[in-house]
């Protein structure tokens, strides 16, 4: 399978993996996927789980992953306005790859524990 992903020597915008890495190749991206894996969150409970992210990085990232079909943001009717953001269905077919990532963490630190 893997074979078939680097058949070409160039890794051009053509290329599955450098598609793939435009979107997640973003900082702090892959760690709001992860949060919104767990379901529906809302931007300030966002930004309390992704410690150190400032208010504008996690506006853009989620700005672009809107743009790009994989979260729906919903913004209700509430004083003050509250708003919603959720993965679409694409934006969910990323669990598998989080789930890969998760493993290969864990594989990460158990293989230097002193670090």
């Amino acid at each position: 399978m893997l074979e078939d992903l680097s058949d070409d020597a160039t890794c051009d915008p053509a290329c599955p993996v450098a598609a793939a890495h435009e979107v997640l190749g973003g900082k702090w991206t892959t760690l709001i996927f992860r949060e919104l894996l767990a379901g529906p969150q809302r931007y300030s409970s966002l930004m309390r789980a992704l410690s150190g992210i400032s208010p504008k990085m996690l506006a853009d990232r989620l700005k672009m992953l809107e743009g790009r079909g994989l979260v729906r943001r919903t913004q209700f009717p509430t004083i003050p306005p509250t708003t919603e953001y959720a993965l679409t269905d694409l934006g969910g077919a990323m669990y598998p790859v989080i789930a890969a990532m998760a493993e290969f963490g864990r594989a990460l630190q158990a293989a230097s524990p002193g670090d």
